[in-house]
């Protein structure tokens, strides 16, 4: 494809981003100052880089936050396992990804905050890293990140794309910019058809389907940890409230509380922000819970009711004693649900709310599969709670039909390889 061409918008884009961008440091300090940057990495954030580059070709990834980071994952070893002699360069844009990542990449593996979209910012970062390619993942279209990587020769991927009805609404209002922007990748891989037909519809032409979030391994499970919780626990039945946000916990407690008031259970909470977690304990505190803390090192005892994991790098262990699992973002609305195939590489039984457009097609082929189950409100949820605390057999049934999809997913990544390979720098 020939370099993005520099339409108006885009031109006044450029020009506006690079008269502000000298107010960048105070606004990603105001940011710090409110726990959304890392204070000792903002230079990152300005396309100054922490890190030498090393010799030799490299290949940028970026994935703004957790979800699309960790969905990175096979794709980095896919890489590694093709072309070990490429360097990697991981980007994203918030500090619980970036955690994550530090958990998570192999050792050889570069973590670089995203930088932010200004002029400066971009030309320092390319300038510095100097990749052979870039891939993005999902809708991550930063106009001068693109537009100067395209410049500099960069071969460009968007990977696993998605684009909701209103975004490509949007830039129907500007289909030349959109067409100059779309057109400077190399590759688009759409994750489902609804991306492809507005993609297309756009003037676009796209690659076959690939949605980097149903690949992948299951999360890590400490051992140690497991071992620990299920003693905490002791002959208690587990039900485990996973990536939870505001609103959701007081409505999954009360469910819980009707579902196991034939049982004694112990309530496990981990949201979605671990810095929430304080807040979590003291709402669970004022619903009548006995409430533990992880990341405040407090005990999982006998009388514990309710233990607030807010740690990273953990869920793994605590998926693996849950005997349910209720996915969050799907009660509280705007979400969007999450991706539940990382419990389903684990054999959870997966309950979830009706909000999950973010997953829609992920969960209703699990739907229908019967390996997972939709609470429409906190009564439903009750009864499958209940349900499968009462019901082991079945309970396992609908883990191990998640297991089976989510091992079913693989063979899109290896269709994909084919196609980025010949991206690749020699």
């Amino acid at each position: 494809m020939s370099p993005a061409p520099r339409t108006l918008p885009l031109a006044i884009y450029a020009a506006a981003t690079g008269l502000f961008e000298p107010l960048a440091p105070a606004l990603l300090a105001r940011r710090a100052r409110a726990g959304k940057e890392d204070p000792s990495r903002i230079a990152e954030r300005l396309g100054r880089a922490a890190t030498p580059r090393p010799d030799g070709p490299l290949v940028w990834l970026h994935g703004v936050s957790v979800g699309e980071s960790l969905s990175l994952l096979p794709l980095i070893a896919a890489l590694k396992a093709a072309r070990p002699n490429l360097n990697l360069l991981i980007t994203s844009g918030t500090v619980t990804s970036a955690q994550i990542m530090a958990q998570r990449l192999p050792p050889d593996v570069i973590h670089q905050y995203a930088p932010v979209d200004a002029p400066g910012a971009a030309a320092r970062f390319l300038d510095h890293w100097r990749p052979a390619a870039a891939l993005f993942v999902e809708s991550e279209l930063w106009p001068n990140l693109i537009v100067a990587a395209k410049a500099r020769g960069v071969k460009l991927a968007l990977l696993s794309a998605r684009m909701t009805e209103a975004s490509a609404r949007g830039w129907a209002r500007a289909p030349a910019t959109a067409r100059a922007l779309l057109q400077a990748f190399d590759l688009i891989l759409p994750q489902e058809a609804a991306t492809q037909g507005r993609l297309e519809w756009l003037g676009m032409r796209t690659g076959p389907h690939l949605n980097l979030k149903l690949v992948g391994e299951a999360p890590p499970v400490d051992s140690a940890l497991v071992t620990a919780l299920r003693a905490g626990i002791g002959g208690r039945k587990a039900v485990l409230a996973a990536s939870t946000h505001p609103g959701e916990e007081p409505l999954i407690a009360q469910a819980f509380r009707v579902g196991t008031a034939e049982a004694t259970a112990l309530l496990i909470v981990a949201p979605r922000h671990p810095d929430r977690g304080p807040q979590v304990a003291a709402d669970l505190k004022a619903q009548g819970f006995t409430v533990a803390r992880r990341a405040a090192g407090e005990a999982l005892a006998p009388e514990t009711t309710a233990y607030v994991a807010d740690t990273l790098g953990e869920l793994g262990a605590f998926y693996s004693v849950a005997d349910a699992v209720v996915l969050g973002g799907g009660f509280a609305e705007g979400v969007g649900g999450h991706n539940p195939l990382e419990a389903a590489r684990l054999g959870c039984a997966i309950v979830t709310g009706p909000h999950v457009f973010n997953a829609r097609e992920i969960y209703a082929e699990m739907f229908a599969l019967a390996a997972a189950l939709e609470a429409a409100d906190s009564a439903a949820l009750a009864r499958h709670i209940a349900g499968l605390l009462a019901n082991p057999v079945i309970a396992r049934r609908i883990g191990e039909a998640a297991q089976d999809f989510a091992g079913r997913q693989g063979a899109a990544l290896t269709a994909a390889m084919a196609l980025i390979e010949p991206m690749l720098p020699a």
